[in-house]
């Protein structure tokens, strides 16, 4: 997709140096220069922009299945996919500490009942000796 945006230009490029009054050594090398060009800035878009917005809708799926482990590689770039990627990392972050929160609240919870009620825990049997 990245490679058929600059198509256009490229296509228009080559038709300008063919149709023109240029020696068919400049048109070639100047073709084979637009191409190389071309497919440079193709992957580096690829690099820079679709795989960490493929990073980033891969956390926020596992965030939304409910996996707060995943995090995001740090980057020094201080743009604004950067800055998202951070806040994806924060939230899942967050995420995690509450659920840990809520698990650990839940434990004391059944621990408490289960000491006053030693027989019976959860239950609420009680013991009786004739």
């Amino acid at each position: 997709m990245v490679v058929l945006a600059g198509l256009p230009g490229a296509l228009i490029s080559a038709v300008l140096l063919w149709t023109g009054d240029y020696s068919s050594r400049l048109q070639w090398t100047s073709v084979l220069f637009i191409c190389v060009i071309w497919l440079g800035l193709a992957f580096a878009v690829r690099r820079r922009i679709v795989f960490p917005l493929q990073t980033l809708s891969n956390l926020l799926a596992a965030l939304g299945e409910g996996d707060y482990s995943i995090r995001a590689r740090r980057s020094r770039a201080s743009d604004a996919l950067s800055e998202v990627m951070r806040e994806v990392n924060a939230l899942g972050e967050t995420l995690r500490q509450q659920r840990l929160g809520a698990l650990e609240r839940s434990s004391q919870r059944f621990s408490r009942g289960r000491r006053a009620s030693p027989a019976g825990g959860a239950f609420g049997l009680e013991s009786r000796t004739p």
